[in-house]
């Protein structure tokens, strides 16, 4: 039986050289692999007390939607600036070069909500910081965030200090 790790592809110098770009498109066009890589991020939040999902864009979403489905919660977008239709809250986070930022409709999440935070990769943190951000904002709380693929030497864990943090497949290097 294939591991996860099988179904990632590893593409040398992309976007530059020297950079390994691990692509989960792979994983995800592959019926096993993806299957796979939902039953492990499940298996990530077995008894974890949380109220709903949010994924950030886009490939959150298509982590985080089959995981709320299967286990009867509601499922929140986290997403580009300018691109919910309803009245949001937005943050400005820091990228490698100039800034980016992400919104939810300030109705997405209630005061109290224990929130699980999905996305497919962590690398710098910087999004999904600004999405637990967010949420705080909002009076949720962040239950837990769960990641398909983390880079461990871009150190993403340290801008997410305090939080309850588990990926399913670690890589050292670029």
């Amino acid at each position: 039986m294939k591991k996860l790790e099988d179904y990632v592809e590893n593409i040398v110098d992309f976007p530059e050289k020297g950079i390994i770009f691990r692509d989960v498109s792979s994983v995800f066009q592959d019926k096993d692999g993806l299957k796979l890589a939902i039953d492990s991020m499940l298996k990530a939040v077995e008894g974890l007390d949380f109220d709903v999902v949010a994924g950030t864009e886009s490939r959150g979403f298509l982590l985080g939607m089959p995981i709320a489905y299967a286990l009867n919660k509601g499922f929140v977008m986290v997403r580009k600036k300018g691109k919910l239709p309803r009245e949001v809250v937005s943050k400005e986070y820091e990228l490698e070069y100039g800034t980016a930022a992400i919104e939810i409709h300030k109705d997405a999440i209630k005061p109290g909500d224990r929130v699980l935070v999905v996305d497919d990769l962590i690398a710098t943190g910087g999004t999904i910081k600004a999405a637990a951000e967010l949420i705080e904002e909002l009076g949720g709380t962040v239950a837990k965030m769960i990641f398909l693929i983390e880079l461990e030497d871009l150190d993403g864990r340290s801008k997410l200090e305090g939080y309850d943090i588990e990926s399913v497949i670690k890589y050292k290097g670029k």
